[in-house]
């Protein structure tokens, strides 16, 4: 067999063929839920400015691996600070909630430590933090982060929500 077959009329370098360059439309978007425990076990929950409450969380930016985008996100919107180490990647939720033409990929993580005392870093998205009681958690939860909340504790009684589940293996010690 010939190498000739796969040889074109216009040679190129693989590596820079528009197909290996060009990225494809977004259909996607990706970001990390964050699960914050204080040291009695306490999870952090933001009230939204529409009345739901959340985990804090947000987008992953190009060339951000999912733990550095977790404690990006942990920082600028409650201004605790961890390392990338100290997020542990739980799995992955798929869903078309917010938007039929979008999907949403969240990586649920977790991180138990942390350095500073929670406060709003994003008065326009956020009105305060609480930390809550697993056991006591809000009905009103944004779904997305009762998705994640529930990755992290599947006993918790949260509302079901139209998500794919992926939940990640835990390396052996």
């Amino acid at each position: 067999m010939s190498s000739d077959r796969y040889a074109s009329d216009t040679a190129v370098d693989p590596a820079a063929a528009s197909r290996n360059t060009r990225p494809p439309t977004a259909t996607a978007a990706l970001g990390a839920g964050i699960v914050v425990l204080d040291d009695r076990g306490r999870v952090l929950l933001g009230l939204d400015r529409s009345g739901v409450w959340e985990l804090p969380g947000g987008g992953i930016e190009p060339g951000e691996s999912i733990e550095e985008a977790a404690a990006r996100e942990l920082a600028e919107e409650t201004t605790l600070v961890t390392g990338a180490a100290e997020v542990e990647v739980l799995g992955l939720l798929l869903d078309t909630v917010t938007s039929p033409e979008l999907t949403r990929m969240t990586a649920a993580t977790v991180v138990r430590t942390f350095t500073g005392t929670p406060a709003v870093a994003e008065p326009e998205k956020i009105r305060r933090w609480e930390w809550t009681s697993p056991d006591a958690l809000p009905e009103a939860l944004f779904l997305p982060s009762a998705q994640v909340l529930a990755v992290w504790r599947p006993d918790l009684a949260l509302p079901p929500a139209p998500f794919h589940r992926y939940t990640l293996g835990r390396p052996s010690s």
